[in-house]
């Protein structure tokens, strides 16, 4: 499988704006979005020119695409599956994309960023209701369990997560056990709980071409 391992920062100043790629250091004044506010490359300063609506479309799927770390086949899988699912297809989309394992692992709290949180379940520190669970790209459902295997809880990375607390608050469709190190999810995400600043809409419009 194909993996991206040039340097993430320049996915943000390529999208203009911050899209949270490296944990802590995106709130940060190294964030080089904000030291470098310009399209990455030679010509990066001097480009303004218009963006066509065909150019629209495509940056915003490249940008939901960065942010959940999914190379181009994958999400057109997740598109199509979206595109079969009853609901508007945007949301549908987006919902399937939150309910990845590595993003729930992120969303809980247990990981600084959806890289790091990808990491932690690929080096199987997790399991789902008990059972191995080492695949980012699984879906949780309702009622699910995602808890820190009994053998990883003592590692530094997790005692660290147990006394400082999470990485951020949950939202109000997981619910999380810092202490032990468990989450749990309530309900099927909407498109109120993702907090992006992504018109789905120009996805649809990209793929209906």
């Amino acid at each position: 499988m194909g993996r991206y391992t040039a340097s993430v920062c320049r996915q943000c100043r390529r999208e203009g704006e911050k899209l949270f790629l490296k944990g802590d250091r995106c709130y940060s004044e190294k964030c080089a979005v904000q030291k470098r506010a310009f399209i990455p490359g030679q010509h990066g300063q001097k480009r303004r020119q218009k963006t066509s609506e065909y150019g629209l479309q495509l940056r915003e799927k490249q940008k939901t695409k960065r942010i959940y770390g999914v190379l181009e086949k994958q999400f057109r899988n997740y598109f199509k599956k979206a595109d079969r699912q009853k609901g508007i297809t945007g949301e549908n989309l987006l919902i399937l994309l939150e309910r990845r394992l590595d993003n729930v692992v992120f969303r809980l709290g247990m990981g600084s960023s959806r890289k790091e949180a990808r990491q932690l379940v690929n080096h199987d520190h997790f399991t789902i209701n008990g059972r191995k669970a080492n695949i980012a790209s699984m879906l949780v459902g309702v009622g699910d369990t995602i808890q820190v295997k009994p053998g990883s809880v003592e590692s530094p990375k997790f005692q660290e997560i147990k006394a400082n607390g999470a990485y951020k608050t949950p939202p109000e469709w997981l619910e999380v056990d810092i202490d032990n190190l468990t989450g749990r999810v309530l309900a099927l995400p909407t498109r109120e709980n993702v907090d992006l600043t992504v018109n789905e809409q120009l996805i649809v419009e990209l793929y209906s071409r």
